[in-house]
């Protein structure tokens, strides 16, 4: 009894110290992914947007693309070398991650690797004890840059090149060299580049893949079949206007011309996420050659309207000097890029202005609403449709409205959940009524920098016409961009 007794008063008392109504409302939960989709490392890697190359080595000093591999290292004298200003230029142009050529096709090293004597330790440079790769890590960690490292596979030096289990054995020992001795590597970037006169070789790509995991978790393997990021198709820094992060693995291979055109645009039905990088350089060589100078600013916003605005990531080298310097002039077109970026999208023209959807996911103030297209968060907030409306003809939309007078603006931004998987197949965008865009993917960004230059209107309707489940749109810009004349305009 007097245990029942007890447990009665207990009752009593958690019972009065309930609050007067509990909530009868819980939160509504976000849609199911549709797969395949990004991994941690290859979401960090996509909001990084545009990333630094810098070719570097023998060839900087032979004036050429592709060494011989006969190069005599005594070539390699950078004297006023300073990595710390390679990586001061990344900051000062808003990127995160640079690559280096640890080693090109010639088989020149960058670092004093123990298994050949083709390296900076024939240089007199530093006396023959200099390392750049460890030179560039180091300034990269002091400043908060990540690095990556381009091992080539094409060897044009090493004797052991032909040989499949020796050259792959000297490939792997020095993968793990790089891999080991120098810290964090965020991205590995391997290709298929060789000479139509190369010796036939067989690359062990999935033992060398396999390696990289071991050693490095958390890296991108960047390959023309990823598995991490895969190549773009062409050296251009120009995706397809049709881009999916989606594509299947097994339908590529490393340095097979054939699949160019697939490796553009994606696959919509895609088993594996596999984001394009876009690799084109600022000079029209690799290089860096006394005769040639930066591409012009509107080139350069071409290119990543045509990389970043296509859902992908610019790679955009930026090739050290004789000296060991980035050139000044090279310095100068970057400032003048960074800037143009910052003045086309430091202002969104919607900020200002009231926002309405076809429908929303669990009614007004469920966290799903057309507003959180406007917030900061460009990846985890989202407006969602409900599941089961096809809204009527229109299909699924979003419209943003003037609060006064009319809008003016010539770049239109689209980004969609991508966390939660790729989704728009087909889109179109209407002013006041009348529809001014067509477009296909969106994926994390899409810029459309419009064909006809300013228009003005009072309405934006941005509507869904087709999706692999229901589109999950995360962010809404409207831009003016002053750099952009139509020709004829």
């Amino acid at each position: 009894m007097t245990t029942l007794y007890h447990l009665l008063i207990s009752t009593l008392i958690v019972l009065s110290n309930l609050p007067a109504s509990l909530p009868t409302h819980l939160a509504t939960t976000p849609p199911l992914p549709v797969s395949p989709l990004p991994s941690y490392s290859q979401l960090k890697w996509q909001q990084r947007e545009i990333i630094f190359f810098h070719h570097f080595g023998v060839n900087t000093f032979t004036d050429s693309e592709w060494g011989t591999g006969k190069e005599n290292p005594v070539v390699f004298n950078p004297t006023g070398l300073n990595a710390a200003q390679w990586i001061d230029v990344a900051v000062q142009t808003g990127v995160s991650l640079s690559i280096l050529t640890a080693k090109h096709h010639d088989g020149f090293c960058l670092w004093p690797s123990k298994y050949t004597d083709h390296s900076v330790v024939g240089s007199p440079w530093r006396d023959h004890h200099g390392d750049v790769v460890k030179e560039f890590t180091d300034a990269a960690k002091d400043r908060g840059v990540d690095i990556g490292l381009y091992l080539s596979p094409w060897d044009r030096h090493d004797k052991r090149y032909g040989k499949i289990i020796p050259y792959n054995e000297y490939y792997m020992a020095q993968l793990q060299e790089l891999l080991n001795k120098y810290g964090s590597v965020k991205e590995i970037w391997f290709d298929g580049a060789k000479g139509s006169n190369a010796p036939n070789m067989s690359y062990l790509f999935s033992d060398w893949f396999s390696m990289v995991d071991e050693l490095q978790s958390t890296i991108n393997i960047f390959s023309d079949a990823g598995p991490g990021v895969r190549w773009v198709g062409n050296e251009d820094g120009f995706a397809g206007s049709t881009c999916w992060s989606t594509i299947n693995q097994t339908a590529l291979s490393i340095g097979n011309a054939s699949i160019v055109d697939y490796l553009t645009t994606g696959d919509p039905r895609g088993t594996d996420w596999l984001p394009a990088e876009c690799d084109v350089s600022i000079r029209p060589g690799w290089f860096w050659h006394k005769s040639e100078s930066p591409k012009k600013l509107s080139q350069l916003l071409q290119i990543y309207y045509n990389s970043v605005g296509r859902n992908c990531v610019m790679l955009l080298n930026v090739p050290p000097n004789t000296t060991g310097l980035i050139s000044a002039n090279d310095i100068q077109r970057l400032k003048e890029f960074k800037h143009a970026i910052d003045t086309i999208f430091s202002k969104n023209l919607a900020e200002d202005c009231s926002i309405k959807a076809s429908s929303i996911r669990g009614g007004k103030g469920s966290g799903f609403g057309p507003e959180l297209v406007l917030d900061h968060d460009h990846l985890w907030t989202y407006w969602a449709p409900k599941d089961d409306a096809n809204d009527g003809k229109e299909g699924h939309w979003i419209e943003i409205k003037a609060p006064n007078g009319e809008l003016k603006f010539n770049v239109v931004r689209i980004q969609e959940a991508i966390g939660l998987g790729q989704r728009i197949r087909k889109h179109e965008i209407y002013v006041d009524g009348k529809r001014i865009v067509k477009g296909t993917t969106v994926g994390y960004k899409k810029l459309h920098r419009l064909e006809n230059g300013v228009v003005t209107g009072r309405t934006v309707r941005i509507r869904v016409i087709g999706s692999r489940g229901i589109p999950l749109i995360s962010s809404i810009g409207l831009h003016f961009d002053p750099y952009w004349h139509p020709i004829g305009k």
